[in-house]
């Protein structure tokens, strides 16, 4: 199976690429001619109006792919995808061209994770000593793996907030799931993380791009952020006779699986708290992101900051998974802590609330400003 799995991978992810990149410009011609742009605020990180709605191509991308991948799937997988897919995507799609209220977007979610979680293959029955954790009874693993798809889905729509972030880092999660997966000889699984990747990796182009830039939107990012919980539930099903070959110990995955999701989950609880500190609702807009710290405070460009963020997060899952080969979860549970704190205590400062700071901030951009218009003038 293996010179035949890499054979149908590259396949599959040259055909998921290829797709994505014909499909974009498409839709960013639509979008243009018919005015659906996305206007920026107070809170965007662009300037001018640019297309959206990108998360389009990736539905039909993955609707496609499921239909060749059903091959691979024992148990009909990809027929629990399918509607919880279609749910997010005409819930994105209209919260990209109508505004919808956090309620709305909150009960589309739970009705299509309720699809997965009715799928045996994702049942978590144990947690392998995990806390001293061993039997974990069906209404538990219903409330707790419902709780987590919900907070992950929801961590990753929230760090779509400049050029590239979003795509880089689920590029970072997918490479993760498709090495652990085909470790775990789980290969529908691992093919659908190779597929997703190469949505991402066309879709960067064009985000990065200042001829051809496109958002994935809402559509794309609750997409993106459902395929990662339903791969992140997965990794948590496994069994242990599929872990001969994977290089962590079986009670460490509740922790590896942090890890790998340390950067939406960290900036997600960051945000918050500083929301509920200062008074206001956890959903609530803000330019208090990790990202925005490090425009708006340090000075980098959309690509630098996303490169940045992207680049922690692999350092980070690759010290993770060396760590938690060796040592027991206690061990690992330490380091995260450490992590999660040393992260806090750097980043917790830069807080919008602060009126000191948000004047430092309006005359930085002021002084950029004039200094853009004075070399304009110049030439």
């Amino acid at each position: 199976m293996g010179m035949y799995f890499f054979e149908v991978a590259i396949v599959m992810f040259i055909g998921a690429f290829a797709m994505t990149y014909i499909l974009v410009p498409k839709i960013i011609h639509i979008v243009a001619h018919k005015r659906l742009m996305d206007d920026p605020d107070h809170r965007s990180s662009h300037a001018v109006k640019t297309p959206t709605l990108g998360g389009v191509a990736f539905y039909f991308v993955m609707i496609i792919a499921l239909f060749f991948l059903r091959y691979f799937s024992e148990n009909e997988d990809e027929m629990f995808l399918i509607p919880g897919l279609t749910i997010l995507f005409f819930i994105g799609l209209k919260d990209d061209l109508v505004v919808l209220g956090p309620g709305t977007k909150f009960l589309a979610q739970i009705v299509a994770i309720s699809f997965v979680l009715m799928n045996d293959t994702f049942t978590i029955t144990s947690l392998h000593g995990f806390l001293g954790i061993e039997t974990v009874s069906y209404y538990f693993y219903v409330f707790v793996a419902g709780f987590m798809m919900l907070t992950i889905i929801n961590s990753y729509n929230l760090i779509d907030g400049i050029d590239g972030l979003a795509s880089l880092v689920g590029i970072v999660i997918m490479i993760i799931y498709t090495t652990i997966f085909f470790l775990a000889g789980e290969h529908f699984f691992a093919l659908l993380a190779i597929i997703m990747n190469g949505i991402l990796m066309a879709f960067l182009g064009f985000n990065l791009s200042s001829h051809k830039k496109i958002f994935m939107g809402d559509t794309g990012s609750l997409l993106i952020g459902f395929m990662i919980s339903v791969l992140t539930l997965k990794f948590l099903a496994l069994t242990p006779d599929t872990y001969d070959q994977i290089p962590f110990l079986l009670e460490n995955a509740p922790l590896v699986a942090i890890g790998i999701l340390i950067i939406p989950l960290f900036d997600t609880a960051r945000v918050v708290a500083i929301r509920l500190m200062n008074k206001k609702g956890p959903f609530s807009p803000d330019r208090n992101h990790m990202h925005h710290v490090l425009i708006d405070y340090w000075g980098l460009s959309h690509k630098k900051a996303s490169f940045l963020i992207g680049g922690f997060n692999l350092v980070f899952i690759i010290l993770f998974i060396v760590i938690g080969s060796r040592a027991q979860s206690i061990g690992l549970i330490s380091v995260l802590v450490f992590a999660v704190v040393g992260l806090g205590l750097l980043l917790f400062k830069y807080n919008y609330s602060t009126g000191a700071l948000r004047k430092k901030i309006s005359w930085k951009r002021k002084l950029k400003s004039m200094f853009n218009k004075g070399e304009n003038t110049e030439q």
